[in-house]
């Protein structure tokens, strides 16, 4: 299931639910539908940009979160681990759409949907 997320400030900004869920984890939001306020936006830049960091301290949590980097590949057994390292795609580069976005909407009052 995709999840897009609109606002006036910033392209729209399609993710997997899968992927966006974290997200919307740590900013205590449901996956469903729901809006980050103009006023929210500043806190949630925040949060999300402690959980990159986070995740960059610790990528071993990081590939726990998401250890693929395409739904439909399945890695063949002889696949070696660096190849597998280099196909991973770590929360910091999928979050970075989203990111930009809060802060687009931060700097610019407006606030961000999903799911309506």
């Amino acid at each position: 299931m995709l999840i897009t997320f609109k606002s006036q400030s910033f392209s729209d900004v399609t993710m997997y639910q899968e992927h966006a869920q974290r997200i919307l984890d740590v900013l205590n939001k449901n996956h469903t539908r729901g809006v980050i306020t103009a006023a929210e936006a500043a806190h949630a830049v925040q949060l999300l940009e402690q959980e990159i960091t986070l995740s960059k301290l610790h990528p071993e949590v990081d590939a726990g979160h998401a250890n693929h980097s395409h739904p439909h590949h399945l890695p063949e057994e002889d696949e070696s681990t660096e190849m597998a390292d280099k196909n991973h795609i770590g929360f910091a580069q999928r979050a970075f759409p989203l990111l930009e976005m809060l802060r687009a909407a931060r700097d610019g009052g407006d606030s961000i949907v999903w799911g309506v």
